[in-house]
């Protein structure tokens, strides 16, 4: 009977070591808390509404593209259409070329004009929201009919 307690604590301890698998990649996990990057980002963004937050999240959102994760290996849920949205504001392009770091210029390459690029980023990361999400396409086709016509 003791061995029988003994292997079945020994059976619960180890099958208790499991690690945490996630069903997208939401960045890492180093907060205190227990935040992702993306959400530390996103709370930064909204909390400060600073021109460095607005470059952080433009790099956190192009990390997030290239590298989908977590068990399904796909990009999450809205992440295309949060990204092409803000590469589409007007303010974002020159926001970014005069208060992002050198690193965060690396990521979409040195520029004296980052308009057209984020134009062009913006419109095709909306599409990708429809071809990933096809029900996001209610609320994506009037934003690219939007942006179409400015």
């Amino acid at each position: 009977m003791k061995k029988m307690i003994v292997v079945l604590g020994l059976s619960l301890l180890l099958g208790s070591c499991t690690t945490k698998t996630y069903l997208y990649n939401w960045g890492s996990y180093r907060s205190s808390k227990g935040a992702s990057d993306y959400e530390v980002t996103m709370y930064d963004y909204y909390h400060t509404q600073s021109p460095q937050s607005v470059c952080a999240l433009l790099c956190q959102y192009e990390y997030m593209v290239k590298h989908p994760g977590g068990t399904r290996g796909v990009i999450p849920p809205g992440i295309c259409a949060e990204y092409g949205y803000l590469l589409l504001q007007a303010e974002t392009a020159a926001t970014f070329l005069s208060h992002a770091t050198k690193k965060q210029k690396e990521t979409y390459g040195p520029m004296g004009d980052y308009g057209p690029l984020f134009r062009e980023k913006g419109m095709e990361m909306l599409q990708r929201e429809m071809e990933l999400y096809p029900e996001s396409s209610v609320f994506i086709e009037p934003l690219i009919q939007k942006f179409s016509h400015q």
